[in-house]
């Protein structure tokens, strides 16, 4: 597994449809088709999705997110800098819960926050978040998972449950 394979899955799932172009996620996430191909394989091979490609396994993703995302692509803070915030310092967790004082973002010149920067999976995140809601909301949740303490952690789990269920529902 390759952290673009998470960010490639969560794409899937924002698209809410089958029917999707292996260059549509190439563009709209700044990752060449060749890499979209070859993480969707290795998603094949981890049983993420199903044989075809087309259908996220939202059962195994679900507990791969849970339970093992923090262990395999753990956190790695930077210094404070502008950017697109992420983790408990973006909705739909920040709302949620009291944060303090404690910002996170992903580093981007073109931020509009000043925080603790989080290295997000792939260099491409914060581009891709600033255009597709929903995907922002699913890396918002996943980054919660890498880096949430207890309380936060079963926010997400919370609001990835509502998500991956939403999904699954609109593929059958």
């Amino acid at each position: 597994m390759r952290p673009q394979d998470i960010f490639i899955l969560l794409k899937i799932i924002s698209l809410h449809e089958t029917n999707w172009l292996n260059i549509h996620i190439s563009r709209t996430l700044n990752i060449s088709a060749s890499e979209v191909s070859e993480a969707l394989e290795r998603c094949r091979i981890a049983k993420l999705i199903d044989s075809s490609k087309r259908r996220i396994n939202v059962l195994a993703l679900e507990e791969f997110l849970i339970h093992g995302i923090k262990y395999v692509f753990p956190v790695q803070l930077g210094t404070i800098a502008r950017g697109v915030p992420t983790a408990f310092s973006a909705s739909p967790i920040k709302d949620k819960i009291y944060q303090g004082s404690e910002v996170y973002v992903w580093a981007y010149k073109f931020g509009t926050v000043k925080g603790l920067t989080v290295e997000p999976l792939y260099k491409s995140i914060p581009e891709a978040c600033l255009k597709d809601d929903k995907l922002y909301e699913l890396l918002v949740i996943v980054d919660t998972l890498r880096i949430g303490r207890s309380r936060e952690t079963e926010i997400a789990i919370a609001e990835l449950k509502k998500i991956l269920t939403e999904y699954a529902k609109s593929q059958y």
